[in-house]
């Protein structure tokens, strides 16, 4: 416990203290103003679409790694840990370079929501990958051959017998997807040019903040941002919850 205090608990008992630090008037004109409301709404709006993609992509990527084999197989299932491995500020000077005004292949989302949407995608990726992929390895397969020797289609056997089993380890990947994407920073400060209502998130707004020597502002929106972060984090325990009661 006291492990945990130093590296979690006073940390954040030290950010929702110096956010009610001026008073709760202050906290709720810091969330409430207009820069804060809209750097907030763009920040959900873009972390649930990632988790939308991600959620039915990664699971795609997952199914391949796990069910198929092909040439490069083990090279594939490397990169997809990449995000993990490089620094995000790097991740979104690559994708600058790639999709930027000087694209080599001729895309450019820089500087647009687009662009905010496609680092998330990078950052979040492996999250739902390497949820599905342990799941997919020890689903047993005699359901399946059950199914199809009962006249079942392919689709009706994955909707009906797989995706059930999968559903859990995608709303787990998913949110730890949605929490990663509401808090990334590096690679979205190259990327999206910190526009105010139109491509300021709120991590970014945060930052502002800090360097307009207004912490109280910059903490009180961290809040903000931490408390969805545990209601996710609750959310993603009960549907755990609920797959163990549906295995059993």
């Amino acid at each position: 416990m006291a492990y945990l205090s130093i590296l979690v608990l006073l940390p954040l008992a030290a950010v929702f203290w110096k956010s009610t630090g001026a008073g709760w008037d202050d906290f709720w004109g810091s969330v409430s103003a207009p820069d804060a409301v809209a750097a907030l709404k763009l920040t959900l709006a873009m972390s649930l679409l990632v988790v939308a993609v991600n959620a039915v992509f990664g699971t795609l990527l997952a199914w391949v790694l796990v069910r198929d084999d092909f040439f490069g197989k083990s090279v594939v299932n490397s990169i997809v840990d990449l995000p993990f491995a490089l620094p995000t500020i790097v991740a979104g000077l690559v994708l600058v370079l790639l999709y930027g005004p000087q694209s080599p292949i001729g895309i450019d989302v820089a500087y647009a929501r687009a662009g905010i949407l496609l680092a998330l995608m990078f950052e979040t990726l492996p999250f739902v990958v390497r949820s599905v992929q342990p799941v997919l390895l020890e689903l047993d397969r005699d359901m399946e051959e059950a199914a199809a020797s009962l006249g079942a289609r392919p689709t009706i056997a994955f909707r009906r017998v797989i995706l059930p089993n999968l559903l859990p380890a995608i709303i787990s990947g998913g949110g730890l997807a949605f929490a990663k994407a509401i808090g990334e920073f590096g690679s979205i400060s190259i990327i999206s040019g910190n526009i105010p209502f139109h491509t300021q998130v709120a991590s970014i707004l945060i930052f502002g903040r800090i360097e307009s020597d207004n912490p109280e502002g910059a903490a009180a929106i961290s809040v903000v941002l931490l408390a969805i972060s545990l209601a996710v984090l609750l959310l993603m325990g009960l549907a755990q919850r609920w797959g163990t009661r549906h295995d059993v």
